[in-house]
């Protein structure tokens, strides 16, 4: 998972800034409805697993979760918890390992990746160790993995603009590939989907108004057949092994 950068960071490949996601309304719309479908199964202890600004962390707390926060920044990180710089009510174990975690043994019951699975260097080491912290029968939620076949990706590549896969490290996934990849590492796939056919990250007063309209459309056009294949990304729900 990638280091995270400063709020006024603006690069030539993101020109819009890393928080662009914190100010648009139909992205946090998203981020409800993620946090919403956990809250929905009632987990125990869950793991926020690259947190990043700690938006979702913030959600889940509010959604009446047990949360434990985990970020990867780089060889200089502390590797200790401290206030999240958006959330300072909230911390994270800030980790200069971009593979370990500082957890025993079947400590979680659920583990949360919101667009996290997709930077890390080493996924097969990643999800092994993700395992090993989640109980038997634990559950993983993968959201936002970028669809290898997004039209949008495409777009912003030729627009000039960020996308998945501008770093050499990034991954792109398809359904069959995301199931491969859970099903090797001994997780049993639950849900498996497409997801997000219009562009959620856009910011100022008109979009924040428009935010319901887009994320109905958005999760419409994401049911259809055929069209669906060219979504933004792919989501799943995977299980460990029972006891």
């Amino acid at each position: 998972m990638p280091a995270v950068a400063t709020p006024s960071t603006r690069t030539k490949e993101n020109p819009r800034g890393h928080d662009v996601n914190l100010r648009s309304a139909p992205q946090m719309l998203e981020y409800e409805a993620i946090v919403a479908r956990i809250a929905g199964d009632r987990p125990g202890r869950i793991l926020d697993w690259g947190c990043g600004w700690g938006q979702v962390t913030d959600l889940l707390v509010r959604a009446g979760l047990e949360v434990e926060s985990f970020d990867y920044r780089g060889d200089d990180s502390p590797n200790r918890l401290v206030p999240l710089e958006r959330f300072p009510a909230l911390e994270a174990y800030i980790s200069s390992d971009p593979v370990a975690l500082p957890y025993a043994d079947g400590h979680f019951d659920a583990v949360l990746s919101c667009g996290v699975l997709e930077h890390v260097g080493d996924p097969d080491a990643s999800l092994d160790e993700l395992s090993r912290i989640l109980r038997p029968g634990g559950t993983f939620y993968c959201f936002k993995l970028p669809n290898r076949y997004s039209y949008l990706e495409r777009i912003a590549r030729a627009a000039g603009l960020y996308y998945h896969g501008i770093d050499p490290r990034d991954r792109l996934y398809t359904v069959a590939s995301a199931r491969e990849l859970l099903t090797r590492h001994g997780f049993t796939v639950l849900e498996l989907r497409r997801a997000n056919m219009l562009p959620l990250t856009v910011s100022g007063s008109a979009s924040r108004r428009a935010a319901p309209a887009i994320w109905g459309a958005n999760r419409a056009l994401a049911r259809v057949p055929g069209l669906n294949a060219l979504a933004t990304n792919v989501e799943l729900v995977a299980r460990t092994p029972p006891a």
